[in-house]
């Protein structure tokens, strides 16, 4: 996919029968992707435009121009909207990113050692997370926050990470040991 298109959205199941879908929105303000015109799929090869869009919990209910009946509408169902990146607004806060930037972008800890790379930055409800995954390992999340993630270097490709340190299993949160028969201790 080029590097000139920014994922935008994601449309979800139908909304009734009269054409509306449900769009998860990936920017800071769910009604954004409204705003940048015609939406592309991920193949370039068909364009959505927005007839009307409104908040309902965390999704945005959406019709777009020629989805006029539920089957349409689920036949969109898990497609990706895109916009031209020139489209988005500059960033005036040096503190603000754009998560496609972010992605694949190498993690390192303050002493430099390479942690592995960013391959997701997801919210599931509590803050946006940073998902890195070592080479031949599998992923962590760290918060995206200044404590965890203290420095960005977009130029270099580097992002630095304070990993936490993880908890013993074997040890209660007071430090006691737990017993290894399962018995209360």
């Amino acid at each position: 996919m080029s590097e000139d298109r920014i994922l935008i959205a994601r449309i979800g199941a139908a909304h009734g029968v009269r054409g509306e879908v449900r769009v998860k929105p990936f920017g800071d303000d769910p009604l954004s992707f409204c705003d940048y015109g015609p939406l592309e799929t991920a193949d370039g090869k068909r364009r959505l435009v927005v007839k009307s869009a409104r908040l309902q919990k965390a999704m945005v209910v959406t019709r777009f121009e020629g989805i006029d009946d539920r089957n349409a509408a689920e036949a969109l169902n898990g497609v990706d909207l895109y916009i031209p990146r020139g489209a988005l607004p500059e960033l005036d806060d040096e503190d603000e990113f754009y998560h496609t930037d972010l992605l694949g972008l190498e993690a390192v800890s303050p002493d430099g050692t390479a942690i592995g790379k960013i391959i997701a930055l997801p919210d599931f409800g509590a803050g946006t997370l940073v998902e890195i995954r070592p080479e031949g390992a599998s992923s962590f999340y760290v918060p995206f926050t200044r404590e965890a993630v203290p420095e960005i270097d977009l130029a270099a490709g580097k992002v630095t990470v304070v990993v936490p340190e993880s908890t013993d299993d074997e040890a209660d949160q007071d430090g006691r040991e737990r017993p290894d028969d399962g018995a209360a201790g």
